[in-house]
Parts: structure tokens; sequence; C-alpha cells
């Protein structure tokens, strides 16, 4: 993609790369008058506003086709295990995964604060980096295998729980792209099957603050830890 506006030119420096002649997997272009057809009909958004949404869709839609897909999420790694938190917009994602930053300090670094691509690699599961990452603009081109996908609620105390993938794939739904045709509904479909048979899932209502961090993170980590050695 060769994006021409400041937002996209900077997030997607640290993903150059050199191709070595070789053709790319993903090709974006960008329609003549597209940018200025979308303005019109949503004239709240600038011109670069325009871009970064329509990259960011015809990426993660891309994406269905290399057994990966977006999850509108929070990720955040912790010695080389990341952990998703999912929720609609306005929760408080990105505080909470602020609060395991604070916590662990340079343990922990955020892989994306919107929208982490999940990725099948070597029979892992991984979320990685991408230059899509909302309003705060965190992410890191990195890949780090998940240990779980939390849905996060509000709550004036800290509890975290296990849920199963019956409760979760109708929220999971919701936080990923989903205007689709047929054939990538199916490849979203699957993509998501196949995430929530593998990967622990949990529900969590939590405060603000790193003491819901430290819950999150305890509850993940030893529920995962327990799961893997049952399997």
């Amino acid at each position: 993609m060769e994006p021409k506006h400041p937002t996209l030119i900077k997030q997607s420096e640290p993903y150059r790369m050199a191709t070595h002649g070789k053709k790319a997997d993903i090709l974006i272009r960008q329609p003549e008058g597209y940018i200025q057809q979308m303005q019109a009909a949503n004239p709240v958004l600038t011109p670069d506003q325009c871009e970064y949404i329509r990259f960011s869709t015809c990426f993660y839609r891309s994406l269905l086709c290399f057994d990966g897909m977006m999850l509108h999420s929070s990720a955040v790694a912790v010695d080389d295990r990341a952990y998703l938190f999912t929720a609609p917009s306005g929760t408080g994602k990105s505080t909470h995964t602020s609060q395991w930053l604070q916590l662990f300090q340079n343990r922990a670094l955020i892989i994306n604060d919107d929208k982490p691509a999940l990725r099948w690699i070597d029979k892992q599961l991984c979320a990685c980096g991408t230059p899509f990452s909302g309003k705060t603009a965190q992410s890191r081109n990195v890949c780090i295998p998940v240990a779980g996908i939390c849905i996060l609620e509000r709550g004036k105390t800290n509890q975290i729980k296990s849920i199963t993938a019956k409760q979760a794939i109708p929220i999971l739904y919701e936080q990923t792209i989903h205007s689709l045709r047929a054939q990538k509904m199916e490849q979203l479909l699957a993509m998501l099957q196949s995430v929530v048979e593998a990967i622990p899932l949990y529900r969590m209502r939590c405060t603000i603050g790193v003491e819901a961090a430290r819950t999150a993170y305890e509850g993940m980590s030893q529920s995962g830890q327990r799961r893997k050695t049952e399997v």
C-alpha cells in the first residue's frame, strides 16, 4: 500500500520491509476519487481519516485469506504471552491494558491497542501488531502467541471467570469485521471457530487500577497454564 496522508504514513513506517522483488501478498489500492466520495458521504471525516478507514478495512478483509482475522481489542503481552481484552468502544480496554504496563513495566508491551491481527502461525495463534491501532496509535511490529481472550466489563469489584465458546462467540463476532460477502464470511466463521476452540476465554468485571490488571493476569495466566497441563 502507498498511503498519502500523514497518519497512515507515520504508523506504517515501523512495518516497512524490503521485498527483494517479490510480489506483495496483499495489495491495497486507492481508486481515483474514492476519498472524495467517502468524505462526501461522511462530512465529519477528514481525508486522512477516510484513507485510514479504507486501508484498514481492505487489509482486514484480505487477512481472512491468510489464516487471520481482526479482533477489536487491546492486546498486551507479558513475558512473551499475549492477552487480549475486547469490549464495545468506551468500555475502557486501553485504560485497563495501560495498567498492565504500570504493573509489569519493562516486562510488558502493547502489541496493538485497537485492532490486532490474529493469525495462525506454525500452529500457534498469534496476536500481531498492525499500523491500524486506533486513537492511541500504540502498536509494535511483533507476533506473540495468545494466552487468552477476555471480554471486559465495568464493575465495582475485580472478578474474572472462564466462559465457554458458546458464550464468547456472539460477542467476539460483534467485535470483528463482518460486513462481508459469502466466501469471506465463511472464512471468518471458520477462523472464529478455530480461535474459540483453542484459546482460553474469559469474562471480567473490573474497576480502574493496577489491582484490576493483577487480577486479570493472575486469572488468565494461571487458568491458561492449568488448561495447557490438562490438555
